[in-house]
């Protein structure tokens, strides 16, 4: 039993330059609902996390997010519109596939090198 009752959760998202990734999430289809120096909080849908000033290499190269859409071929087709892979060099974009595991994914970096996999459950 809880003590009372859960009203939020947010996973705190690190980058090494803020407002380049605040950029990358914006371009991305997030809204910025707010931001100082050291912090924002970034919502698609009614999801949000907190995208915090906030680098180390290791931890962030192995910091991983899921988003789950409807048609990961949709978010593939925005995504190379917004020629993400030219605005944010280094960046890795891969896309959709089916997993061995049974979900198609759509790997995408961001500028930090947290991976997030874009997710939908259409099958082949």
């Amino acid at each position: 039993m809880l003590p009372t009752p859960v009203t939020d959760m947010k996973a705190f998202v690190p980058s090494k330059d803020l407002g380049v990734s605040k950029t990358f999430y914006t371009d991305l289809g997030f809204t910025v609902n707010w931001s100082n120096d050291e912090i924002a909080e970034l919502q698609i849908g009614s999801f949000r996390f907190l995208l915090q000033k906030f680098y180390v290499a290791q931890h962030a190269g192995n910091f991983m997010m899921s988003l789950q859409v409807e048609d990961a071929d949709a978010w593939w087709e925005h995504i190379q519109r917004q020629e993400f892979t030219k605005k944010y060099p280094g960046i890795m974009c891969k896309p959709p596939q089916m997993q061995p595991w049974g979900i198609r994914v759509l790997y995408l970096s961001d500028p930090t090198g947290v991976l997030w996999h874009i997710t939908d459950m259409r099958k082949p």
